[in-house]
């Protein structure tokens, strides 16, 4: 029997233009900038397992690693089995978000309209663009050129009107790629895609997907919306959607940021209260900088704490006003938390300091004069 396509409207709006803007291996890219020597090895970002007991996740690697099979979220184990002289490199998180920030920075220069998903990738609504620029594509060989200029890194963009086939279309040419999927080539690109690159579809959901004889885009289109909303359930009317080119997310540029906070990983521990207090007042700093960057105060401030055996504490302090936006007064709270519940005998491993109950500088604390 054969199959047949229910004609169902679907709303599809490609009015936008949105870039999906992906670094490439971000954080190996990071160590090799710092290390060129890193870019004739292949690089794994993770613990050594040599080191852990075997213990540790791929954070990354760079593409020579890649060819011998190792990816992210794969035990540093099984990716020193793949590749047996990858060089290992403990994550510098602190490092990454710097860098990333400064990619950020960017961002703004051409649009406000910004969803992070991560240090390393993000969705732009460019359709009404800062640079009064018509063209996406241009926006993103500018954005490409503009990073690369400022972090000596390499990113890739996806262009499209909407966020699921930008996010696809960014994976396309990597690296350094800038791909476009158009409303009228949709059809085409979505049919000769594997199953297994549409979003959502994971491990446990493809080996229904073989077993219904879906193995591309074309296969999933022909497929009946109440047939998928029956296997899958909700996510299988996302798909009947997505295969069809629509998705009408916007990109999320209006949630609000619930923490602003700043970590640093110390090797050699910490063991010293002198130590401990001058690591307090440099992450003090940089907390008040992005809290004045991002036109913010809070009422919390939380200390983190992990030891050298790696169990990690958090204390938390409310107030009944907005705290002063200064190093002094992070510090201040922050070293009086460590004071009563740390112990810098037992070796510092990690510190960080984080604001939450949050509000923009223009809602300021007020005091009525009840008693004048």
């Amino acid at each position: 029997m054969k199959a047949t396509v229910e004609n169902i409207p679907i709303h599809i709006d490609t009015s936008r233009k949105i870039i999906h803007v992906d670094m490439d291996a971000f954080y190996a890219s990071i160590e090799e900038r710092e290390n060129p020597q890193l870019r004739r090895q292949p690089l794994v970002i993770a613990r050594d397992p040599r080191q852990t007991g075997g213990k540790g996740v791929v954070a990354t690697a760079n593409y020579l690693a890649r060819k011998s099979g190792v990816h992210s979220a794969m035990s540093a184990q099984k990716a020193l089995e793949l590749c047996p002289k990858a060089v290992f490199k403990t994550p510098n998180f602190e490092l990454y978000r710097q860098v990333s920030e400064q990619v950020h920075e960017i961002f703004h220069t051409y649009t406000e309209k910004i969803e992070p998903v991560a240090f390393d990738e993000a969705y732009l609504d460019v359709t009404q663009n800062k640079k009064h620029i018509e063209s996406a594509v241009e926006v993103a060989h500018r954005i490409q050129s503009e990073i690369y200029a400022k972090t000596k890194l390499t990113c890739s963009t996806g262009i499209s009107y909407n966020k699921f086939l930008a996010k696809l279309a960014s994976e396309y040419q990597k690296p350094v790629g800038v791909a476009v999927i158009l409303p009228e080539d949709v059809r085409e690109f979505l049919d000769e895609l594997p199953i297994e690159k549409f979003r959502g579809v994971g491990v446990k959901t493809i080996p229904k997907m073989h077993a219904l004889k879906i193995f591309t885009g074309r296969d999933l289109y022909l497929k009946s919306e109440l047939e998928l909303i029956h296997q899958f359930g909700r996510f299988g009317d996302v798909l009947y959607h997505r295969v069809r080119g629509a998705d009408d997310r916007p990109v999320a540029y209006q949630r609000q940021r619930k923490s602003i906070g700043k970590e640093s990983t110390y090797n050699p521990n910490l063991t010293t209260a002198t130590e401990i207090e001058q690591a307090l007042h440099e992450l003090a700093g940089k907390v008040a900088s992005a809290m004045k960057k991002r036109e913010k105060h809070g009422k919390t401030l939380v200390l983190k704490i992990r030891y050298s055996d790696f169990e990690t504490i958090t204390k938390r302090q409310t107030f009944g006003e907005f705290l002063e936006n200064t190093e002094e007064a992070y510090f201040f709270y922050a070293n009086q938390l460590f004071e009563e519940f740390g112990d810098s005998d037992r070796g510092v491993r990690l510190l960080g300091i984080t604001l939450t109950n949050l509000a923009g500088v223009n809602f300021q604390n007020m005091v009525l004069p009840l008693f004048q």
